[in-house]
């Protein structure tokens, strides 16, 4: 199935899901260790970016200054589509919450300050709720 591609109603649909727990950012030299479970994995000239459980982290001893909550928006996004992440970020960015957005097939996640998760999926259910 194909994604939304109108913007209107990916806002209006987004329908923004708080995940349970913790999750931080950490960096490895290398390719993910095996049995780690993250759940963003980026490679970059300087190393793997993976985005992994807090308690996780821990368990294997990795260094990370970031922790964050994990937000789905639960419409199906197509890749293709235009302004959902502007739109997103410029509202979280009105009410002084920094994201980072990251793109799945089906769906677009963010990850923003655990201390700011609960105004965070406010501020995107009021957007939302404007398109209405």
């Amino acid at each position: 199935m194909a994604g939304e591609m109108d913007l209107a109603k990916l806002l209006g649909g987004m329908r923004p899901q708080l995940n349970p727990g913790r999750y931080v950012y950490c960096t490895l030299p290398a390719k993910v260790p095996a049995g780690m479970r993250p759940v963003v994995t980026v490679a970059e000239p300087e190393g793997v970016t993976v985005v992994v459980r807090q308690e996780e982290a821990d368990e294997l001893g990795l260094r990370y200054d970031y922790v964050a909550a994990w937000i789905t928006l639960q419409i199906h996004s197509a890749l293709a589509a235009v302004g959902l992440t502007a739109a997103v970020a410029g509202r979280l960015a009105d009410v002084g919450i920094s994201c980072n957005v990251v793109a799945g097939f089906h769906h677009d996640h963010l990850f923003v300050a655990a201390d700011d998760a609960e105004a965070a999926v406010r501020a995107l259910e009021e957007l939302a709720a404007s398109q209405a």
